[in-house]
């Protein structure tokens, strides 16, 4: 199977997802611009399109959650927001970076300096202190030691686990490592934060905390990008991205969404 030109244009309820206008006023105030992305897989002698021609805009300081159901893209989407894929056709900028004219240390750079990542396992170091877990990203960004645990020490506060910095993992509770794992994403001080099922493994309790926290950190200025199934967890967003058969099927800006 080949890929097909998309027969519609993709929909565009609001600034944010209309785009550049002619004199580029649009792009300004733009985090992630995608045009025309396609991401196809062989399979055999076919050719599996994921993503069919996707175009989307985010402003700074939006939040967005990007649903739909299981093999719909929406996971093809976020592997290619977060740079850890590139796509077949099309382009994809970053924080005005061209993703594509990037090469792989490039790319880990970004990651490591431009996204914070929420994983829906926490992967958090089992041996390691929460506090040399949120460490991590800095070592790998060459800070030194004291500014590491200066830093490592001011995220944990941010998603209110000072009293919890010396605990590992195995003392915390579902709740506790995954506010670990955020504070770990805000480290390094990143312009995106990029969540992946953020609540899959908690219950409906917890899960609503981690939310309250994702929209107190949206409150204080992070842009954050929400990948989920679950529309009871997209509905704490301003805006829902609906992916289906690899397009954008809808895209709605939610009045009153994430205030409390």
């Amino acid at each position: 199977m080949q890929p097909a030109t998309n027969p519609e244009p993709q929909p565009a309820t609001s600034a944010a997802a209309s785009g550049a206008t002619a004199n580029g006023e649009g792009r300004r105030g733009e985090l992630i611009r995608a045009e025309g992305l396609w991401r196809s897989y062989p399979m055999g002698s076919t050719v599996v399109d994921a993503l069919r021609g996707v175009d989307l805009v985010i402003r700074h300081n939006e939040y967005v959650a990007i649903m739909g159901p299981s093999g719909s893209g929406k996971s093809t989407l976020m592997n290619l927001i977060g740079c850890l894929d590139t796509p077949t056709r099309g382009q994809y900028t970053l924080n005005g970076h061209a993703v594509a004219k990037l090469d792989e240390d490039e790319l880990a750079r970004i990651r490591n300096r431009e996204i914070g990542f929420v994983f829906q396992t926490f992967n958090l170091l089992p041996r390691a202190s929460a506090l040399r877990n949120v460490e991590l990203p800095l070592i790998y960004a060459s800070v030194t030691p004291q500014q590491r645990r200066e830093r490592a020490q001011e995220a944990l506060r941010q998603v209110d686990l000072q009293d919890r910095m010396d605990h590992r993992p195995n003392q915390l509770s579902g709740g506790q490592r995954q506010r670990v794992s955020i504070a770990r994403a805000l480290v390094t001080k990143p312009a995106l934060l990029l969540a992946d099922e953020p609540t899959g493994n908690l219950d409906t309790a917890t899960s609503v905390e981690i939310m309250a926290l994702f929209e107190r950190l949206h409150r204080q200025g992070h842009t954050i990008v929400l990948v989920t199934h679950e529309r009871d967890i997209a509905a704490h967003a301003q805006r829902i991205v609906t992916i289906r058969d690899g397009r954008i099927e809808h895209d709605e800006v939610r009045a009153g969404a994430g205030a409390s």
